[in-house]
């Protein structure tokens, strides 16, 4: 188990853990290098298992990304620990980014900053234009949680300001750029309930601006909840620009409309009142719902979207015991 250090102590601690020598080469070691950057984490990072011991040689070609995250890890034998908000099967650089298969690279919430930028310089021809959605944590009074789910925990970011509530379908999370669609993964492959959305982004894909991606439900197969009268098979909930910013809801609406896009249903809209939004849940009337989503109806970046977007699911809602996509007959939903 990884306990949080204070700053100071962290330091102390990596270099008596590795006797004040870099771990890579085994000179004096000048810097306690943060393996996962300690901006990616809500408290910090200041675990031991998240530092190493570098000379000023390695820990500058540990933060270019020339030295990777595992291989630090191996040469310390350390266990692997990560964000809570990032996912365990997936392999991210020191600035948390996602290394595909390929060896290309996902843009993360560091991504745009001025420093990682420069630190980055000669790796940027490495970037994809793509970008795995991220992780929506639970709200507090959210039913249903499971084990590799989290949860907002302080919700300042909505306090006193403008929310939009929306009705969480259960589909599958899609994203759609003018040269290209995936599901949740970027790396997402071809199947029968996908091939619906791929002629609906091909009738629309060349007005989304280069490097703006649209992100909604694909509603094309049934998971658990079947729906009957669909206005689309896709739905739509959010539009992000080519700097990795979500449009404020207003934006959003009016793109929908310029692309003919319709959104996920909304059930309110006005300043943030925790009563009120727990009340919009009537559990004998949502028989047929997964739960709601609150986000900020202002616009906000990539990095911020775990404190501005929250989820409720009620308790139960999942009904099938193996998985839509893997050993159920393939069952298509109904359009109004």
């Amino acid at each position: 188990m990884s306990f949080l250090m204070s700053r100071d102590y962290f330091r102390e601690a990596v270099f008596k853990r590795d006797n004040h020598k870099c771990v890579i080469c085994g000179h004096p070691a000048q810097d306690a290098h943060h393996i996962m950057e300690r901006r990616l984490w809500p408290d910090g990072g200041y675990y031991l298992d998240n530092g190493a011991s570098l000379c000023a040689e390695h820990h500058l070609e540990a933060e270019q990304t020339d030295i990777t995250v595992e291989q630090i890890r191996e040469y310390i034998g350390c266990k692997k620990v990560i964000p809570p908000h990032l996912y365990d099967d997936e392999v991210y650089d020191k600035w948390g980014n996602i290394i595909l298969n390929n060896g290309k690279r996902i843009r993360g919430e560091l991504f745009f900053d001025e420093s990682v930028q420069k630190i980055l310089s000669k790796k940027l021809h490495l970037f994809t234009n793509y970008v795995k959605y991220p992780r929506t944590y639970h709200l507090p009074w959210s039913e249903n949680m499971n084990k590799d789910d989290r949860m907002i925990y302080i919700i300042d970011a909505f306090i006193g300001q403008e929310v939009v509530v929306t009705e969480k379908m259960d589909g599958e999370n899609s994203t759609l750029y003018r040269d290209h669609v995936h599901a949740r993964s970027v790396e997402s492959k071809n199947h029968i309930s996908r091939d619906w959305l791929k002629n609906y982004w091909s009738s629309i894909k060349e007005d989304i601006p280069e490097g703006w991606r649209i992100c909604g439900e694909n509603l094309w197969a049934r998971h658990s909840i079947p729906y009957y009268s669909l206005q689309s098979y896709f739905l739509g909930f959010s539009v992000w620009n080519e700097k990795n910013e979500c449009l404020s809801w207003d934006d959003t609406l009016e793109w929908f409309s310029m692309l003919g896009i319709i959104s996920v249903p909304i059930i309110y809209i006005g300043i943030y009142d925790e009563k009120l939004i727990r009340g919009l849940y009537k559990e004998k009337d949502w028989k047929n719902k997964e739960g709601y989503v609150v986000r900020l109806a202002d616009k906000f970046s990539y990095s911020s979207f775990k404190h501005n977007v929250g989820k409720f699911v009620r308790k139960n809602h999942i009904q099938t015991v193996k998985h839509w996509m893997h050993g159920l007959p393939i069952e298509r939903n109904q359009l109004l």
